[in-house]
């Protein structure tokens, strides 16, 4: 069965659903099976979205895909950093 991804948004729907069926007494299993997932996924998106609004999460990746934008950007810079060093010790 291929992987399927769920948005920020989808998640966060699922665990208010999540919530409401447990808070009827549905056991954890039988959540996470309404929902279509596994409950270590349930679980995992408990830990990463709990307390998030729809909002948060969107702004949440938009930081997380700068972040790793600007990491790029920074391991770029240090490999041409250590090239120009590397030729400034050569003197050429």
């Amino acid at each position: 069965m291929p992987k399927k991804r769920h948005s920020a948004e989808e998640i966060i729907q699922h665990l208010r659903t999540a919530d409401i069926e447990q808070a009827k007494g549905t056991a954890l299993e039988d959540t996470a099976r309404k929902i279509g997932v596994t409950p270590q996924t349930l679980a995992r998106w408990r830990a990463e979205y709990g307390g998030l609004r729809i909002d948060q999460a969107k702004r949440m990746k938009e930081l997380e895909q700068e972040n790793a934008r600007l990491k790029k950007i920074v391991a770029d810079l240090s490999i041409d950093n250590s090239i120009l060093k590397e030729v400034a010790k050569r003197n050429f």
